[in-house]
């Protein structure tokens, strides 16, 4: 092989790992492999560079490394949570931008999860062209349909239950005693989905 040949296959690496640098980086964390798997080869189609976690403290790991500019959270793991994480990663850099997917959506960790630095809240499923949007929402929607009906009961009890548990910063004993309620009548509402509205 002649030098002028491997120049340039040394140049067309070159460009394809500079090709790679120029993709924006995403964290991608959720205990769900299958789910985490999809997601990767999705959102690789759209053009970004990923890496998965499936908790708090390797997901932290690889921020530490390399903090992602973008970041799919999932509410709730074992372990830590996702409201934790969000935290940790806005500590290691501010403008990372997160969206928090959850199957137990509620009105008291979609507001803390905003207030912890989220841009964007969505309950699962949530395709991955809705969250390549919800990265760039930055404002409301005026526009969103206000319901009529009030709550039902059941969905009025997991919001009070979620609220409490927020207060009690996650802590299961803590949120029982305050409810007045066993322990584990308490785990076994929060293992279920939630109500619909």
């Amino acid at each position: 092989m002649n030098d002028t040949n491997h120049d340039k296959i040394g140049q067309d690496k070159i460009s394809q790992d500079q090709l790679g640098k120029d993709k924006p980086s995403l964290l991608i964390v959720d205990d769900d492999e299958t789910l985490c798997m999809v997601l990767q080869k999705a959102m690789q189609k759209r053009g970004f560079e990923t890496r998965i976690a499936h908790d708090v403290t390797s997901a932290v790991s690889l921020a530490e490394e390399d903090p992602p500019e973008y970041a799919i959270i999932d509410l709730s793991m074992p372990g830590e949570s996702g409201l934790d994480l969000i935290s940790k990663l806005k500590e290691i850099d501010e403008h990372t931008r997160m969206v928090v997917l959850t199957g137990y959506a509620s009105v008291t960790t979609a507001v803390e999860a905003i207030k912890l630095g989220a841009v964007h809240y969505l309950a699962k499923p949530a395709d991955a062209d809705e969250i390549q949007h919800a990265f760039h929402r930055d404002e409301g929607d005026s526009k969103v349909p206000i319901s009529t009906r009030p709550l039902s009961v059941a969905r009025l009890e997991w919001e009070h239950i979620q609220r409490v548990l927020a207060e009690c910063e996650g802590n299961i004993s803590e949120t029982a005693r305050r409810l007045n309620m066993h322990r584990r009548t308490l785990q076994r509402k929060l293992n279920k989905r939630p109500v619909k509205e």
